[in-house]
């Protein structure tokens, strides 16, 4: 039993059983349809590139993965979620195809300006956007939520006017590099991977994890340690806002266009439920980064397995929202208290018995 309550304690227990969970449903489903092959754990080359369902969740998991890696630093260090990254990045992919099409051009495969400057600016501009949420939220003192609604509301209209209320497609070999193939590996996954390396190193190597940690746990308390809690806040939502610029950018390679209806939509829900998949307080605080990306990609492997069973798109959010709620309600305080009083009140009867 001891054993168990420890197992159970780790930070990392529930990403991983969760994933573990989703992994025995396509067993099982394989298993009910007379597949014992397991298409869900097979990986072939195909066409010189990787080819499987679980490449499938790793390629198309990984906006979400680096959009929850700014989601997590933004959650412990304020005890807020940012709800506009999913709108930022449709902003990023609007602005990076504008200037790589030109202003007004709805489809080009020669671009105006070089493909290093169109991609660093559409990340600036998620930079920007997450500067703009810093500020409201560190300077302003205004609540996470109702600061990011601004552009949550906003920044899909901008990205509109920026491309003329037009699609603009970048039919491009280099563009479409970003979304589609690094050899045989899909380039996205790279491009996760590199994110969460960059961001682990300097959480780890530097004191900056430990300060957003400090600051999430007791913002007042930082500040009389000498820590400047509003500028760790800012730089949390800067590099949120940075996040939401790459996968923006690798949004938009992915379909060649910028679509500013549809990049990124609902991906904020995704991130916030990547968190808290991830074992992390949505009230601030302790954070593991490992977690939320585990927690990220199995987010996604839900998404492909509802698909593999006949959910339609439309119905895969309400599973989403219930995994949500439960996972909120086994975090929320009063449960804890309540499981933990049962558990004391067991270790009492046992000892009554036993006497």
């Amino acid at each position: 039993m001891n054993n168990v309550k420890k197992l159970t304690s780790k930070r990392l227990f529930l990403p991983i059983f969760c994933m573990l969970l989703v992994m025995m449903v396509n067993i099982i489903a394989d298993i009910a349809a007379g597949n014992f092959a397991f298409s869900f754990f097979t990986i072939s080359i195909r066409n010189g590139v990787l080819y499987g369902r679980l490449i499938d969740v790793l390629n198309r998991g990984s906006e979400v993965a680096i959009l929850a890696i700014g989601m997590t630093l933004v959650v412990s260090a304020s005890a807020g979620t940012d709800i506009s990254v999913g709108s930022v990045m449709s902003l990023s992919a609007a602005f990076c195809c504008m200037l790589l099409a030109g202003y007004g051009v709805s489809s080009t495969s020669d671009l105006q300006v070089p493909l290093l400057v169109g991609v660093l600016a559409g990340i600036l501009m998620g930079g920007v956007c997450g500067c703009f949420n810093g500020f409201l939220v560190a300077g302003l003192n205004v609540q996470p939520m109702v600061a990011t609604l601004i552009l949550y509301s906003a920044a899909r209209a901008i990205g509109l006017l920026l491309c003329n209320n037009l699609i603009v497609y970048i039919r491009n070999e280099s563009f479409q590099f970003f979304g589609g193939y690094c050899g045989f590996i899909p380039t996205p996954i790279v491009i996760a991977a590199v994110c969460v390396a960059v961001t682990a190193v300097l959480l780890r190597k530097t004191a900056l994890g430990l300060y957003i940690q400090s600051v999430g746990i007791n913002k007042k308390a930082s500040r009389i340690a000498g820590l400047n809690s509003s500028k760790i806040i800012f730089l949390c939502y800067a590099v949120c806002g940075i996040c939401a610029g790459i996968a923006g950018i690798v949004a938009a390679s992915r379909i060649s266009s910028a679509d500013s209806n549809n990049i990124g939509m609902s991906y904020e829900m995704d991130a916030i439920l990547a968190v808290a998949l991830g074992g992390n307080s949505l009230g601030g605080g302790k954070f593991s980064l490992a977690g939320t990306i585990i927690g990220a990609y199995t987010i996604q492997a839900i998404t492909t397995t509802l698909l593999a069973v006949g959910v339609s798109t439309a119905q895969a959010p309400v599973f989403k929202a219930v995994i949500v709620l439960i996972i909120v309600a086994i975090q929320a305080p009063p449960f804890k208290a309540f499981v933990k009083q049962r558990s004391v009140k067991r270790t009492l009867a046992k000892g009554g018995a036993a006497r």
